[in-house]
């Protein structure tokens, strides 16, 4: 045996779990790595990166795509795919780091936690889709508003009836979107707009939309708890999203009065416009990996050996990119719709200037859009439907994931697949009862941008494991070997050296953007509590990790640290394919003592 085993170390051995499974179909891989960009609280959180820039911002993402993401891409799906394990077994490759792995469980299980709200809320406006007339139409909201000579909150249906703004206004008058509105009366209408929530009330229809979700969940690992049975309903899902984002952006194309000059003004932008896409760019091409991290490693490891990861990966984070401008192009002709309205209204007075409230763009001010189409309520259905699968995959793989990882690790919980997962669920389901309240709906957003600093950094120490101390020749000698096909040097070198820079740069921004949420939510303590104990006390895993190894390894220090940095147990699952990469192995150690005999020979 070649390579080192645990038993060398004096620890047990790793055991590969024989009955995981492979995708059903090839594609599988493919299908839900374009998925991972369904990571709808990146683009709710961000809406105003979209506004004026559209596709300015191609350029610094094809540029990003090269540089950094699809490397890391290509990294991590090699991770899953040699190891066949998920984001903790894989890290055999340098034991001292496998804290990292337990840091990414936490914070999977803490994004899970807020990320039902995400399919909690389309589901919400799905089921109100059905009624008759709206709720968030301007007929709709005299059920639930005041009326509007009466009410003393000015929204957008004020602006479409050209109403008169009362004498007690300002010259400056802002006007909420009905369908942002609609959400307020869940919680006696106590969410303001302004950053300050008032109170704190619980909404029972968001508490059974998400017992709902997380009862579908449930019912999906029940009836396919096999990853082959799995992969077929992410199949059919993410078809059906995929098609159901291409009918509503053909639908909200003919929004604007001049659709044509709408489609050039986001496809042609001006080239001022790209130096503020380069921040659209670099957040969202963070939206590649997922919710939390590890979970392309996780996909990965359902494929056969000699998958072609790097056209995979390519084909995977360009059709990205093309979904990525699919909804940056709905919020666009949304945020254009607003401006338009409240241009020819400010036009029409001189006494009083309009502005418009946005929240949440992609998930309650599009509603507002719809309501003005004809058939308002097919295209509420249609668009909600296509929201709430999306969240559903989400959170499907993203579980899916996590769980796998677990069964890899820890043996004991193979044999108890079911259990671990129900209870897991169930605990994910009390946890996430917490988004069903006026704070808990809109302070996650501050825990959305955390896990976006800890993913950024994850990336960073993934990149010092495999390039530094497992080091550049034996990982590219072990992904050419996998891949059958040679890869070159300056790949490698880019990937050491050009990408931690951009990372760097990034984690730079994603800071500074959690330091201004958490200043500007200073007057609540739940976010910062949450983000302590679900993101930051995480990271304890990896320095607690390494004194515990180093505790179980035999030896002096110094031989204890070099064993626990030296891969273990690190083989492909397959025995034909373990076989090939032991002479692979014996080979490259022979050639390593042959070369000092060389040097003495020439001397």
């Amino acid at each position: 045996m070649i390579y080192e085993s645990s038993y060398d170390s004096g620890r047990l051995p790793y055991k590969p779990d024989l009955t995981r499974g492979y995708w059903a179909k090839p594609s599988d891989f493919i299908f839900t790595g374009i998925s991972l960009v369904f990571r709808l609280d990146t683009f709710s959180l961000a809406w105003s990166l979209f506004t004026h820039v559209g596709c300015a911002s191609i350029l610094p993402y094809l540029i990003s795509l090269f540089l950094f993401v699809v490397p890391i891409f290509i990294m991590q799906s090699f991770l899953g795919q040699f190891s066949s394990s998920g984001f903790i077994s894989a890290f055999r490759i340098a034991p001292l780091f496998k804290g990292i792995g337990y840091v990414s469980l936490a914070v999977n299980f803490a994004v899970l936690t807020y990320y039902s709200i995400y399919a909690a809320v389309p589901l919400f406006y799905l089921i109100n889709s059905l009624r008759p007339t709206l709720p968030w139409s301007c007929d709709g909201i005299k059920e639930w508003s005041n009326d509007f000579s009466k009410t003393e909150l000015r929204h957008l249906c004020h602006l479409l009836s050209n109403d008169t703004p009362p004498s007690n206004f300002s010259w400056y008058l802002v006007h909420e979107i009905p369908s942002n509105l609609y959400i307020g009366t869940l919680f006696n209408n106590t969410i303001l707009y302004d950053g300050v929530v008032e109170g704190h009330y619980f909404s029972w229809q968001l508490i059974l939309c998400t017992l709902t979700v997380w009862a579908i969940i449930t019912g999906l690992f029940y009836n396919w708890n096999k990853v082959e049975k799995l992969s077929s309903f992410l199949r059919y899902g993410i078809f059906t999203v995929l098609i159901l984002l291409l009918i509503t952006v053909i639908r909200f194309s003919f929004v604007p009065k001049n659709h044509w000059n709408s489609f050039y003004n986001f496809f042609i932008p001006d080239w001022e416009d790209i130096t503020d896409s380069i921040s659209n760019a670099g957040i969202f091409t963070i939206s590649a990996f997922g919710v939390g991290w590890g979970t392309v490693i996780s996909l990965a490891s359902f494929n056969k050996f000699q998958t072609k990861i790097i056209q995979n990966s390519w084909t995977i984070c360009l059709s990205q990119m093309l979904v990525f401008f699919a909804f940056a192009y709905i919020v666009y002709v949304t945020d254009t719709y607003f401006e338009d309205i409240k241009e020819n209204y400010n036009e029409s007075r001189s006494e009083s200037y309009a502005t418009i409230s946005h929240m949440w763009a992609l998930f309650l001010s599009t509603g507002s859009v719809m309501a003005e189409m004809s058939w308002p309520n097919l295209w509420c259905i249609l668009y909600f439907t296509m929201l709430l699968i999306a969240a559903l995959i989400t959170m499907t793989i993203s579980l899916l994931s996590t769980l796998q990882s677990l069964f890899d690790e820890f043996e004991i919980l193979r044999y108890q697949k079911n259990e671990v997962t129900f209870i897991a669920i169930g605990v994910l389901t009390l946890s996430s009862l917490y988004t069903c309240s006026n704070k808990g709906t809109f302070f996650h957003f501050m825990i959305s941008n955390d896990t976006m600093v800890t993913q950024i950094s994850l990336n960073l120490l993934l990149l010092l494991v495999v390039l530094w101390i497992y080091g550049r020749v034996r990982f590219q000698r072990d992904i050419e070997f996998m891949l059958n096909q040679g890869i070159a040097t300056w790949k490698i070198y880019m990937l050491r050296f050009v990408s931690p820079l951009c990372l760097i740069s990034m984690l730079m921004v994603a800071l500074g953007i959690c330091a201004f949420q958490h200043i500007f939510f200073v007057d609540s303590f739940l976010p910062v509590i949450v983000a302590l104990f679900l993101i930051v006390l995480p990271w304890l895993f990896v320095p607690g990790y390494m004194m515990y190894i180093i505790s179980q390894t035999t030896g002096t220090v110094k031989t204890r640290f070099r064993r626990c940095v030296h891969p273990v147990d690190w083989y492909p699952l397959e025995m034909e394919n373990r076989i090939r990469y032991e002479q692979v192995m014996r080979n490259e150690d022979m050639t390593h003592q042959l070369n000092p005999l060389d040097e003495e020979t020439e001397t």
